[in-house]
């Protein structure tokens, strides 16, 4: 069954704490944002190796491996946008179904990535059926490579921009707390779901 579709902005995570997770953006420095990515990125890969790993709680929940094979594209889509902010044009992209790689440049030199429908994803690259020892270690893999495109960011660079379609402004370090919050926000859907099932 497919999961209702998430149309939120998760913007807003910029500026104010998640009530959810507790993902406080003011509270992280840029520094630590590798750090805590490759944290987040073991947590979820670890709670692969439950037997019940694919299965769903319910009708309308990620299994743990849909969460872990959604964070890993994450990561990879997250490299990509670095990338373009950093370079301010175009950038070969990763291959994933429902991912648009197609870049804009408006007239003030701003890059500009398509929006992504996380959902559409899930659908074209069937999370759900894929094996959990091999999103393990794409996911640790994408995390790793990741972090480290973000830790090569020099502090001059921290505030160059770029937007998404829908009109998002974003700079390097907007992105880079974006991006981490995500991933943060993950785990702990995983580990409230491991909760509720024991």
């Amino acid at each position: 069954m497919p999961i209702a579709p998430d149309a939120k902005d998760w913007t807003w995570v910029l500026e104010r704490t998640c009530a959810e997770c507790g993902f406080d953006p003011d509270a992280m420095t840029y520094e630590s944002i590798p750090g805590r990515v490759r944290a987040s990125a073991a947590a979820l890969a670890d709670a692969l190796d439950h037997p019940n790993a694919a299965v769903r709680p319910d009708d309308s929940t990620w299994s743990a491996l849909e969460y872990a094979a959604h964070v890993r594209d994450v990561c990879r889509i997250f490299e990509h946008r670095l990338d373009i902010t950093r370079t301010g044009s175009a950038r070969p992209g990763p291959a994933i179904g429902g991912y648009d790689t197609s870049v804009v440049v408006d007239d003030s030199g701003i890059p500009m990535f398509a929006d992504w429908d996380q959902d559409v994803t899930a659908l074209a690259e069937n999370y759900g059926a894929q094996q959990p020892a091999l999103v393990a270690a794409e996911l640790r893999a994408a995390g790793e490579t990741t972090s480290r495109a973000f830790e090569s960011v020099a502090a001059g660079e921290h505030q160059l921009p770029a937007k998404r379609s829908n009109g998002s402004l974003f700079t390097v370090e907007s992105l880079a707390r974006y991006f981490t919050h995500d991933v943060v926000h993950h785990v702990h859907d995983v580990e409230k779901r491991s909760a509720a099932t024991t």
